[in-house]
């Protein structure tokens, strides 16, 4: 099993979002079972998940102070992928969520203020030794900053060179339970997440071979 970190100390960048429709995504292309685990005491991936119609992606409800010992079990039930949902500003289980991470990935929108932001973030992974990846979120079509702020986070790590950029129906579409490729396959949002998540998935390939 794998264990993709979806972190930002900062909110609003999409972190629910994100694992949401990466976990949804995942289960669709066989890449699963997927378990989703909530670490966030707002709750929003569960509250999302708690609509939905289908059983799958999975839902875990895990006790951070036993982080290791549910993953192991979580491995240990099939599942092959866990996608874990963090708080903003909680840098104590932040860091414990990160240690269980094979690759972190850290949603930032383009401002200069959410690029300052992720300083923090990129510490704690640096500091486990676990691979990051950046993906840009919310990004306005042609706004300048976008490639600006990639720009300035590829000092820092790994950028993905998949871009979501802001549509209605992609926020919308966590109101029901469902994710925009589940409303709208042929959308541009929904090829977005589709290009991300094999992306991401490349990039769990080469921890795990690493690993061997």
């Amino acid at each position: 099993m794998q264990v993709l970190v979806v972190a930002s100390q900062k909110g609003g960048v999409g972190k629910t979002t994100i694992a949401g429709h990466l976990g949804v995504m995942a289960e669709s292309l066989d890449c699963g079972p997927v378990a989703l685990v909530d670490t966030d005491p707002q709750a929003s991936l569960a509250q999302w998940w708690n609509q939905r119609q289908v059983d799958t992606p999975l839902f875990a409800a895990l006790d951070i102070a036993q982080l290791q010992s549910h993953i192991k079990k979580l491995a240990k039930a099939g599942i092959k992928l866990t996608i874990i949902d963090t708080p903003p500003a909680v840098t104590a289980t932040i860091r414990t969520v990160i240690g269980v991470a094979d690759l972190v990935l850290i949603p930032t929108r383009p401002s200069p203020h959410d690029l300052r932001a992720v300083g923090s973030t990129i510490d704690l992974a640096e500091e486990a030794g676990k691979r990051l990846v950046f993906v840009i979120n919310g990004a306005a079509q042609r706004a300048r900053i976008t490639g600006e702020v990639a720009i300035a986070l590829s000092q820092h790590g790994t950028v993905a060179p998949v871009t979501l950029y802001q549509r209605t129906d992609f926020a919308a579409s966590m109101t029901d339970g469902r994710t925009v490729q589940e409303l709208d396959p042929k959308s541009r949002s929904a090829t977005e997440v589709a290009e991300l998540w094999k992306y991401v998935n490349t990039q769990l390939g080469k921890v795990a071979k690493n690993s061997r």
